[in-house]
């Protein structure tokens, strides 16, 4: 069974990346945006999903270097819902499997 305080950060983990995403454009949805804002906006999501994995650059174990090279890839690849999704499985995955 998962453990509540996991199951409390993977539901803030989405809900910061999902919500600086929707929050930006709600604040800005009456104004006419430059293709640079609108570059700025949609960098914004993939910067808090840096930042809350950046920790695991510096990670000594096994499973969440293994995890995080997954989520990149993947990130090479995809929208960052699936990215997300694909980081969350992988690190949760490795880390039983690897301990």
């Amino acid at each position: 069974m998962i453990d509540s305080l996991t199951l409390l950060v993977i539901v803030l983990m989405a809900s910061t990346t999902y919500l600086t995403r929707v929050l930006g454009y709600l604040a800005l949805r009456n104004r006419t945006l430059s293709p640079r804002m609108l570059a700025v906006l949609e960098s914004v999501p993939g910067c808090v999903l840096i930042s809350v994995i950046a920790p695991a650059f510096v990670a000594d174990e096994p499973a969440n270097l293994l995890a995080l090279a997954i989520t990149l890839l993947a990130a090479t690849r995809l929208p960052i819902l699936p990215t997300v999704l694909i980081g969350i499985a992988a690190a949760g995955t490795l880390r039983h499997l690897l301990g």
